[in-house]
């Protein structure tokens, strides 16, 4: 049988990591379709506190101190998982979210924002900002964006 030349055995498809994320993605579903209307910010609030702690070092921390601001600072979202990581919505929607670096063995943390998020400003504006560690502007600049966002 002849061998495969070397670009032919590269996958090109979706990494484990990301099929990971699909499954974590497809179980959230299921949850939130049993629970239906019942579920409220108490279940939501569970299930982020212990997506935290499944987190190591510095993205425990970054997401245990984000946490905290999108509480502060837009108590009416409403937290809640989104392909196993933190997340806080409005109306069920996604407006912003923690993506450890681990989770897809990258270099830094991403804290961004969905289409659900009010931070429309002229024709282009960020929606998503790579973190490695959160200083007091940090927190600051995200204790604005996520007011804005969250209406």
């Amino acid at each position: 049988m002849p061998e495969k030349k070397e670009a032919d055995k590269a996958y090109t498809g979706l990494t484990e990591d990301e099929r990971a994320a699909m499954k974590e993605r497809t179980t959230e579903l299921k949850t939130e379709a049993r629970r239906g209307k019942r579920a409220g910010k108490t279940d939501g609030e569970a299930a982020v506190r212990e997506a935290i702690a499944k987190l190591q070092g510095s993205d425990q921390a970054m997401a245990e101190r984000i946490h905290e601001i999108v509480k502060a600072n837009a108590p009416a979202l409403t937290p809640k998982t989104w392909y196993g990581m933190p997340a806080y919505a409005k109306d069920g929607k996604v407006v912003c979210f923690f993506q450890a670096a681990a989770k897809f063995k990258s270099r830094y943390a991403t804290f961004g924002f969905d289409t659900a998020a009010d931070l429309d400003e002229g024709t282009m504006w960020p929606t998503a900002f790579a973190l490695t560690k959160l200083t007091a502007d940090d927190e600051a600049k995200i204790a604005e964006l996520v007011t804005k966002a969250a209406g």
